[in-house]
């Protein structure tokens, strides 16, 4: 691959922007496709992205496109970075237009497909084939890194020369990156941690305190664990970036998309109420379905994940949610 790769991040959103804002800085040519021809042409005309990543200057370098098949054209590195359930209908479409073969993929989308219960990663193996592919993960709150805040991540693929490649391209001086070849632990820890802050968010809207908070973090890392471990990921993978860095920073943020879902149907509003007030989305929303799913299948004990889908999907009240977790047959740890 040539020094300075060329470079599509498919997805215009805070994410998106903020690694093609990083990219950019670093010298490497990078198109940003967005879905809405409005949103893009806003973007190139005021250089910023009000709807997504308000007052952050985004580099003239950058080309904003809605064309698909012209931005995926001629590019060796396609990165992901569209809402999960978009995934496949956009991947359906890249295939369309002529994907690259040769091109490396990676998601940096946390969540799990509705109906099919797949990974990311799975998707984009069932709609482009074997194609190259890696994962980005970890406590990564666009704003912040958009700000050239202090922040790690992990990058993870079996394939050894592709993670060292990406690695390479990512890090910086304030976002530092690390490899792994646990693509299942990573991607799962990624996407189980958002159910885990919409608890934590609930807990909030409730008036309860770090005690509370405390014991849904820790048991809600237990039962992601376990779950990962079912579906073939390395326990360790769990207490390390994408896990529980992952899941600290979505659960205490002030900027955590999912933690204020939780917040405001603990303080009483609907899951309808909310969404209509959101310009971008809450991938815990989608996933406690296709998590709890998943416990079903595998038969794994997960419940935090099981009270968070009532809420979300039963309409359970928070505080019966809260009584009946407290109330479980006891247990050792």
């Amino acid at each position: 691959m040539k020094n300075k790769p060329n470079i599509v991040i498919l997805g215009d959103g805070g994410w998106g922007t903020t690694l093609a804002i990083l990219l950019s800085k670093k010298g490497f040519p990078v198109t940003v496709w967005g879905a809405f021809a409005e949103n893009i042409t806003n973007i190139n005309k005021k250089r910023v992205n009000e709807k997504f990543l308000p007052q952050i200057r985004i580099p003239n370098e950058i080309i904003f496109t809605s064309d698909l098949k012209h931005a995926i054209e001629n590019k060796d590195i396609v990165v992901l970075a569209v809402p999960s359930q978009y995934v496949r209908p956009v991947l359906e479409n890249v295939r369309k237009a002529g994907y690259p073969v040769e091109a490396i993929y990676l998601s940096v989308t946390k969540g799990i497909e509705i109906g099919s219960l797949k990974r990311i990663s799975e998707i984009i193996h069932s709609e482009l084939g074997r194609v190259k592919l890696a994962v980005l993960s970890g406590p990564t709150i666009a704003y912040e890194i958009a700000q050239s805040l202090p922040a790690v991540a992990v990058i993870a693929s079996t394939n050894e020369k592709v993670r060292k490649l990406l690695q390479s391209i990512f890090i910086t001086d304030r976002f530092r990156i690390y490899a792994n070849n646990d693509i299942i632990g990573v991607e799962l820890g990624g996407s189980l941690k958002n159910i885990i802050a919409i608890a934590c968010g609930v807990s909030d809207g409730l008036g309860f305190g770090a005690n509370t908070k405390a014991a849904i973090l820790a048991r809600g890392l237990a039962e992601i664990s376990r779950l990962g471990v079912a579906m073939g990921a390395r326990a360790n993978t769990f207490s390390g970036i994408s896990g529980l860095g992952d899941l600290v920073t979505t659960c205490i943020s002030s900027h955590s998309r999912n933690r204020f879902v939780g917040e405001e149907i603990g303080k009483g509003k609907s899951l309808k109420q909310i969404s209509s007030h959101m310009q971008m989305v809450a991938e815990g929303v989608p996933t406690a379905k296709g998590a709890y799913a998943l416990s079903l299948k595998y038969k794994v004990d997960m419940p935090i994940t099981k009270e968070v889908y009532n809420i979300l999907y039963k309409n359970k009240p928070a505080v019966k949610a809260l009584r009946d977790l407290m109330s479980r047959e006891r247990k050792n740890e």
